[in-house]
């Protein structure tokens, strides 16, 4: 049986950026009531009034309060180390045949030089190649019979460390990347292994995109 508190919860849970506000206590509960009343009650089939949702959403916001951040956090203020790299150029090349030679290739001349960055991962159709910008001419050199889907430059990579009991933790990426997103950082490429992920942004967004994820350990 259909509750107030129970379609409420749905109706939330459905909208992740409404559900991350209220868990922190910044939306008016009044105003949001009056807002989802119709669909609350077209949900319920009957009349419902305002303090009844309000009720539901006081409930649902200091439970989800609890449930969303809790271990989130914990796990957050144990980040470990945070890198950061400029000068970054991001290759999008259409998945064919000799992909995987082109790319062992680019890898041995990437390896007589430690300094340089690189990170490469693989879709259905597509292969996305992220290497220092010193190292464009190889690339395009080596490259030059694939099909060059896009080009992007001047970007900056932040590469951080997690502890081990972020795999077992739901919602640790949601939560830096809604927070990110609060901010405005533009992410071209998101890169994750098992204990750290390394996200891909404009070089004129890296300070913000930096300071955001450094505050995190603060929360």
């Amino acid at each position: 049986m259909k509750t107030i508190s129970s379609v409420v919860e749905e109706y939330i849970k459905a909208k992740p950026f409404l559900q991350s506000a209220l868990a922190q206590g910044i939306i008016n509960l009044t105003s949001l009531s009056r807002i989802i009343k119709e669909e609350i009650q077209d949900d319920l089939g009957k009349d419902v009034r305002n303090g009844a949702i309000v009720m539901a959403l006081k409930r649902l916001s200091s439970d989800m309060e609890f449930r969303a951040t809790h271990r989130i956090l914990k796990v957050l203020k144990n980040i470990g180390e945070i890198t950061v790299r400029s000068s970054l150029t991001d290759y999008t090349f259409l998945v064919s045949e000799t992909i995987l030679t082109k790319q062992a290739t680019l890898l041995k001349e990437i390896n007589n030089n430690k300094d340089v960055f690189y990170t490469s991962s693989r879709g259905v159709n597509e292969t996305n190649i992220v290497v220092s910008s010193s190292m464009t001419k190889t690339v395009e050199e080596i490259f030059k019979e694939e099909k060059l889907l896009q080009k992007l430059t001047d970007l900056s990579s932040i590469t951080v460390k997690l502890p081990e009991e972020n795999v077992s933790v739901p919602g640790i990426y949601y939560f830096i990347f809604q927070r990110l997103a609060w901010e405005g950082v533009t992410m071209n490429e998101v890169i994750s292994t098992s204990n750290e992920f390394t996200i891909i942004v404009p070089e004129d967004q890296i300070d913000k995109a930096f300071r955001v994820i450094k505050d995190l350990k603060n929360l």
